[in-house]
This record gives structure tokens, C-alpha cells and sequence, in this order.
């Protein structure tokens, strides 16, 4: 019991070295997002579009549907495709959302 119950801890404990980074590409940008009625949201207060193929990814990278997000001045990252319609959104953590956006070289 005593070993079973040491190999439950041990492994509890490593699990926190097993979480992955989330990648975001170089083009990232950072804003505050507020959900509207689809395709229309805010980001900094400004009206925009997501995109026919939008995906929102949650603080779990999991996609989300825009009619189930909630919340406003949401921080994210996003990119903006070709035609100026915002198409990838990721609701950051707390950590995430205090760092810095990295700058294109």
C-alpha cells in the first residue's frame, strides 16, 4: 500500500513537467476580445470579424464555439488572415496573458 501510495504522489507531482507550452505563431497580436453575435466581436474596443473558418482556442487549447465564450475585455492573442478578418484566437491564462508578445524579426 505504502509503495502504491508513493508511486501516486511521485506521479502527481511530475505531472506539472508534462504541461506544454502553448506555440503561437510570429504573427501574433494582443488585445482584449469581447464576444458579439457571430461572425461580429470587439477587440480593444474596435469592431471587427472573425473570419468563415475562425477558431477561438480556450486556456486549455480547446476550440470553442463563438456563441459559448462569455466574458468582456477578455485578453487573447489573435492573427488576422489576408483579408482583415480575424481567424485564430487564443484566450490566454494569467500567465500567458503577463507575458510579452514576442516581436517579428
Amino acid at each position: 500500500m505504502r509503495k502504491l501510495s508513493a508511486l501516486l504522489l511521485a506521479a502527481m507531482l511530475a505531472l506539472p513537467a508534462f504541461a506544454i507550452d502553448r506555440p503561437f505563431p510570429a504573427n501574433i497580436l494582443r488585445g482584449k476580445f469581447t464576444p458579439g453575435y457571430y461572425p461580429d466581436i470587439m477587440l480593444d474596443g474596435k469592431p471587427r470579424q472573425l473570419s468563415p473558418s475562425a477558431r477561438i482556442f480556450n486556456q486549455d487549447n480547446r476550440i470553442e464555439m463563438p456563441a459559448a465564450v462569455r466574458g468582456s475585455d477578455i485578453v487573447v492573442n489573435y492573427t488576422v488572415d489576408g483579408m482583415g478578418y480575424i481567424d485564430r484566437i487564443w484566450i490566454l491564462t494569467d500567465d500567458e496573458a503577463a507575458q510579452k508578445v514576442p516581436v517579428a524579426k
